[in-house]
């Protein structure tokens, strides 16, 4: 479980260390970072993937993702008696993600490119990144580093570095270059669980959805990012997943309904007083998003982190109460991150005993964390 997630130097998170549970709430205002948040786990997911460069890239490039205030502020600034400007910088431009559990901790370190005549010079660069064993980074328990082109692994037997001469390109991470059975175990091992991470934010509902749409069915035990796979995940929890959770979630919201799945892979709802099932052509789009959702959450094969960003849209408010019940059964098997701004859905997961309830404003253009104690983090050094 993550217990640790810092983010430097991304949109309106300038810097920005929280601690983490089992299950967490993101919520605030309008524009008060929740999608920053959001996107900076995406990205921290992208790494593993090797697709972190292209995904600044399509962002727009680091430049325009970069916080765009000053460095740091004054107390002046704050209390509005100077106004907010730009000072002498003490340290490099950077975007740096990190996250860390109780077993392993990761930093990425992004910058800007050498100015050169390539079509690709305003890609941005890895310059540092660092994987350690524990919470917190310190000289006796980092355990891979890389600098520039240049990486380096601790021998496991025997504590000693071993330097990589093989020089890196700015945009691979050593997660995906460097990771191996013999010499990056620990890489391969961490890179494995940040491939794991599920992120559900694009549930297609519409009339057009390929949920809605006949699909070819095969074992599907992992529900897909657009849900177009909805079928053959359901049938797969009725058949070797909890059909009793199923059940019991489809009951409670939809007053005594029930789910099956025809030859078709298409999924059909039975309602009390109807004499025929609805097709999922005739669903409502709200009625089809808590379905996606009740999929994805009863997964079969839960991930180490599941992360979620608005799954109330669509859905009318008499289902917030179903939902949540359904998200804290589904803590029990694997951390979960919700990115929410309906106060109901909020205070519903709130009231569990494990939730923790990560309140974000907005001040001078930044990103703040109310009411939660900051943790101690270490970013590794350029």
């Amino acid at each position: 479980m993550i217990t640790r997630l810092a983010i430097s130097g991304y949109r309106s998170l300038r810097d920005v260390t929280l601690a983490l549970g089992r299950l967490n709430i993101v919520t605030g205002a309008n524009g008060s970072g929740k999608s920053s948040l959001y996107r900076a786990l995406r990205l921290l997911s992208d790494v593993a993937q090797g697709r972190v460069v292209a995904s600044l890239a399509a962002e727009g490039g680091i430049s325009s993702t970069l916080w765009a205030g000053p460095e740091k502020f004054s107390r002046e600034m704050k209390r509005g008696l100077q106004p907010v400007q730009g000072t002498r910088r003490s340290g490099p431009i950077s975007l740096r993600l990190g996250f860390a559990s109780a077993d392993y901790g990761y930093a990425i370190d992004l910058g800007l490119p050498q100015p050169s005549p390539s079509r690709f010079s305003l890609d941005p660069v890895i310059k540092v990144e660092a994987v350690w064993t524990g919470e917190l980074l310190g000289r006796a328990n980092l355990i891979a580093e890389r600098r520039g082109p240049l990486t380096r692994l601790r021998q496991a037997k025997t504590g000693t570095w071993h330097e990589s001469v093989d020089h890196m390109s700015a945009f691979d991470s050593m997660m995906t270059h460097r990771a191996d059975p013999v010499d990056g175990w620990e890489l391969l091992v961490l890179r494995e669980k940040m491939r794991q991470w599920r992120f559900y934010d694009n549930l297609r509902t519409d009339r057009e959805a390929p949920a809605r749409r006949p699909q070819v069915g095969t074992f599907t035990p992992i529900l897909a990012g657009d849900g177009s796979d909805i079928g053959a995940a359901l049938q797969t929890i009725i058949e070797v997943g909890d059909r009793a959770a199923l059940d019991d979630a489809v009951a409670d919201a939809f007053d005594g309904a029930s789910l099956a799945v025809n030859d078709r892979f298409e999924v059909e709802m039975k309602q009390h007083g109807l004499l025929r099932e609805l097709n999922v052509a005739e669903l409502s789009e709200g009625t089809l998003r808590y379905i996606l959702l009740t999929a994805a959450l009863l997964s079969p094969r839960p991930p180490e982190l599941m992360i979620l960003n608005e799954p109330e849209a669509s859905l009318h408010p008499d289902l917030l109460a179903p939902l949540a019940r359904l998200v804290t059964k589904a803590a029990e098997r694997c951390q979960i991150i919700i990115v929410s701004h309906s106060p109901q859905l909020v205070a519903a997961l709130d009231r569990h005993a494990e939730s923790w309830l990560i309140r974000l404003e907005k001040e001078l253009g930044e990103t703040i964390v109310r009411d939660r104690p900051e943790p101690p983090w270490k970013w590794p050094s350029r």
